[in-house]
């Protein structure tokens, strides 16, 4: 059986791993305050810890590192993206997404590929090879802030490959150490977990009382016609998902955040805005509205006057929203895009 990965742990999970080592509350903090918030692979000096004990936890547990194959700066914008390689072969990627203050947040992949198989993903099209475990998602977040120490990571998405809410207890589990002030020291609500709606998860999630924030990528308000694009909206109709995000609302407080992948001539109706309104009717709504982004051609992004046309029918609805820059798409780093390819832009060393 392989070992644990002390990365992979919060001081709670860690203290619990070995009870004949003398792993309290406060040397569990100060252990996962080395390996992840100083970002080192050793144990020297940990305050409560003895050499031999220190011996012990690094012979039991494992410190290994993702293989970073290759670095993508887009020629268009500031977006790097990262393409990763584990013991096993798999790939998956991370993105470093620049923001207006001088920061970075980081969209890190939940899975290597995706059993949804969403008609406008690229990442759908390779189907599913295996969940990440919880410190492969924390290592990706760790190599950008290793790497590009000029600027904090302050924000992290779970939007990059794969179904988050398919790989629950990995996702949480890195949630919180990338949250914990001895981990990554990144504040709950700037920590997105983006799924296409699993209700029963969603329900769970909202039960347990998380404080990072869910977004639905819902794409249309019509199952039928969402179901063309996203499959699984044929277990789930929207209705469903809509009373599900109404319920995580309620429980939490704030909007119910929605996810809208703009594609010309599909969704972009007067139909589609008013079907929201009447879906969550009474409940505040922030709709992040996203060009679509398909390297095959077959779906295209809206021209301006047909996007400025759905904006405004939204508005008329009350429906709040927000237009995101989805970045990166000549590196294939934009929303919809991660294939696990290595091309365009320009490769940038491990400093950069």
């Amino acid at each position: 059986m392989t070992s644990p990965h002390l990365r992979g742990h919060d001081p709670e999970s860690l203290a619990a791993l070995w009870p004949d080592l003398p792993l309290d509350a406060g040397v569990a903090r100060r252990v996962v305050s080395r390996l992840v918030f100083e970002d080192r692979d050793d144990l020297d000096g940990v305050r409560g810890l003895s050499r031999a004990h220190a011996r012990a936890v690094l012979e039991r547990g494992r410190t290994t590192r993702l293989a970073v194959i290759d670095r993508r700066r887009s020629a268009v914008d500031p977006f790097v993206k990262y393409l990763f390689r584990a013991d096993d072969g798999r790939t998956f990627e991370a993105v470093r997404i620049p923001l207006e203050r001088p920061r970075w947040s980081v969209c890190v992949s939940s899975q290597a590929g995706c059993a949804l198989a969403c008609a406008f993903c690229e990442t759908g099209r390779l189907g599913l090879e295996r969940n990440l475990e919880a410190w492969e998602i924390v290592e990706q977040v760790l190599t950008v802030r290793r790497e590009s120490p000029e600027r904090p990571v302050t924000g992290v998405v779970f939007q990059g490959q794969g179904e988050p809410l398919q790989n629950y207890e990995a996702v949480i589990r890195a949630a919180r150490i990338l949250r914990e002030p001895c981990g990554a020291r990144i504040r709950g609500g700037r920590i997105t977990i983006s799924t296409v709606g699993l209700p029963p998860l969603i329900d769970r999630y909202t039960d347990e009382g998380h404080p990072y924030r869910l977004i639905l990528s819902l794409t249309s308000a019509f199952g039928e016609k969402r179901a063309r694009l996203v499959p699984i909206g044929r277990r789930y109709d929207v209705p469903e998902l809509a009373a599900a995000m109404r319920r995580h609302a309620a429980t939490r407080g704030g909007p119910v955040h929605l996810a809208w992948v703009l594609i010309a001539g599909f969704n972009t109706g007067p139909e589609e805005a008013r079907e929201l309104a009447r879906l969550f009717r009474g409940v505040r709504v922030r709709l992040s509205v996203i060009d679509v982004n398909d390297a095959t051609g077959r779906f295209r992004a809206t021209g301006e006057a047909e996007r400025s046309t759905f904006l405004s029918a939204l508005a008329a609805h009350g429906i709040g929203f927000v237009r995101r820059y989805s970045g990166g798409p000549d590196i294939h780093a934009a929303c919809g895009m991660l294939g696990s390819l290595a091309l365009g832009g320009g490769p940038v060393p491990a400093t950069a």
